[in-house]
């Protein structure tokens, strides 16, 4: 039952008006600063911003709400993305706290941009209308391309919010396309809507209607960083600070994923027959282009890369299956994903210098021998990543795979077992180098920090209990997608 408010009651959105209130005042600290005083109140702000926020975001649990003549949705299925979002926030702000001091990066502008871009996922995740889903990508999006590129002293950097920012404009165009040719063939921009007349007999498909469906998929395929709609990441993920690199692996990937579940679950479930061939071809070929590419990468982060476009593969795995009641298996997965990347890249953070990112792999030979610690959580990450149990990769990966032959998907789940052999090559490379290769130079002492500490044990004790005792966060995340069922 859905509960009538007045349209103009804005205590629904007190998370997402925290969120502009903090990064309005980032940036407001950081311009009337005086010269040489300390950096303390604006970089508490992500952290006291994003907390205030995520405890707004779980007092309206079970809201299920529409407002504002429906241009936005409260639904467990946002806040369950909100909550994410904001804790990815959290994480990375952790992360950089000595990262952006070393490598001189504009402080206030940092922080400012991260809130405004996690705004951007929150309202992405949140409505079932067109509209308001394209307002928050948007946000979200030049948040990212200005960070991709904010440290400009640095060429690949620079390069690589370029890149993102014209292969973004491109996505985007196809996304509005697909969007305009949905609304010139239907006559309505909620989602909702849309489901009611496709299933009211009156409607007629056309292969303008189709054309829409598949522009969307290619604007969304962009987003999540699918084959063949890739090719910006590695370069993207190389160039960009390693935070920024963390907060697109996983905040991004995670909302992009979010709203397109949202819109193919909603809008176009009664066309299934029709869009899960194509996301078939697409889950087989991101997965299998995303591992064959790591094998020959001696660069971790963008072996990292990679492996980020392999995982949006086995996601799309259980798109493909279509099944509504399994829809909880995306959110589980986007889940343990997150946290096992972000500490994956914290690793890569505190074993680089200014000037020397020390991503090569033979930066990671004898790691164990040196610093036992950081090899050990890294190999942690790394075999969760791989799948390997007790690990919470190893039960994502299952529960994808478990929908696969459940829809009937023999052979995609074939397919994605043989990926997950493929991939343990990779990772488990990385491992062989800490334990087992000798060091060919010295790095030089860990930067580590306790923002970064922090993050990394965070991140190491929710692999292990998320592999461990799934049973809590899967019944979370089969409540929040309910909506669909």
């Amino acid at each position: 039952m859905v509960v009538q408010i007045p349209e103009m009651d804005f205590g629904w959105i007190v998370p997402e008006i925290a969120m502009t209130v903090f990064a309005a005042v980032a940036l407001l600290l950081t311009l009337f600063r005086k010269k040489n005083s300390t950096w303390l109140f604006v970089e508490a702000m992500p952290l006291v911003g994003a907390i205030v926020a995520l405890y707004f975001t779980f007092q309206t649990w079970n809201g299920n709400i529409d407002i504002f003549n429906n241009l936005y949705t409260i639904d467990n299925f946002g806040v369950f993305f909100k909550g994410l979002s904001l804790v990815i926030l959290i994480l990375v702000t952790l992360l950089s706290y000595r990262y952006i001091d070393r490598e001189d990066m504009a402080r206030g502008e940092y922080y400012s941009l991260l809130m405004f871009g996690t705004l951007g996922m929150m309202i992405m995740v949140s409505s079932n209308n067109f509209i308001t889903i394209f307002i928050g990508l948007e946000v979200m999006s030049i948040s990212i391309y200005i960070l991709a590129g904010l440290m400009g002293g640095n060429a690949k950097s620079v390069e690589a919010s370029l890149k993102y920012f014209l292969l973004g404009a491109f996505a985007t165009a196809f996304l509005l396309y697909g969007i305009a040719l949905i609304y010139g063939t239907t006559g309505m921009l909620d989602i909702r809507e849309i489901a009611g007349y496709v299933n009211s007999g009156n409607f007629m498909v056309t292969p303008t209607f189709m054309a829409g469906l598949a522009l969307l998929i290619v604007g969304f395929g962009f987003k999540t960083a699918s084959v063949p709609f890739h090719m910006w990441t590695p370069d993207v993920y190389e160039g960009a600070p390693t935070s920024i690199t963390a907060y697109m692996a996983t905040g991004v990937k995670a909302a992009a994923f979010a709203a397109f579940l949202r819109v193919l679950f909603t809008a176009f479930h009664p066309f299934l027959s029709g869009w899960t061939y194509m996301l078939w071809i697409l889950a087989v070929a991101t997965m299998t282009l995303g591992n064959i590419t790591a094998l020959k990468q001696d660069d971790v982060k963008r072996m990292l890369a990679y492996s980020s476009i392999a995982h949006a593969g086995y996601i799309l795995i259980a798109l493909t299956v279509g099944d509504r009641t399994l829809s909880s298996t995306v959110l589980y997965y986007l889940l343990v994903y997150s946290f096992m990347t972000i500490g994956a890249f914290a690793v890569v953070i505190i074993l680089g210098r200014q000037g020397s990112p020390n991503t090569g792999i033979e930066s990671y030979a004898g790691l164990a021998g040196r610093h036992p610690v950081i090899a050990a959580v890294m190999a942690v990450f790394l075999f969760s990543m791989a799948g390997i149990p007790p690990l919470a990769g190893f039960m994502g990966k299952f529960y994808v795979l478990t929908d696969a032959i459940r829809g009937g998907y023999y052979w995609l789940a074939i397919i994605g077992v043989l990926n997950s052999v493929v991939a343990a090559y990779y990772y488990l490379r990385v491992v062989m180098y800490m334990y087992f290769k000798e060091p060919e130079a010295e790095i030089g002492a860990p930067d580590v920090s306790i923002g970064s500490t922090l993050a990394i044990a965070i991140s190491v004790v929710v692999v292990f209990y998320l592999g461990i005792f799934p049973r809590l966060f899967l019944m979370i995340a089969h409540t929040s997608s309910a909506i669909f069922m």
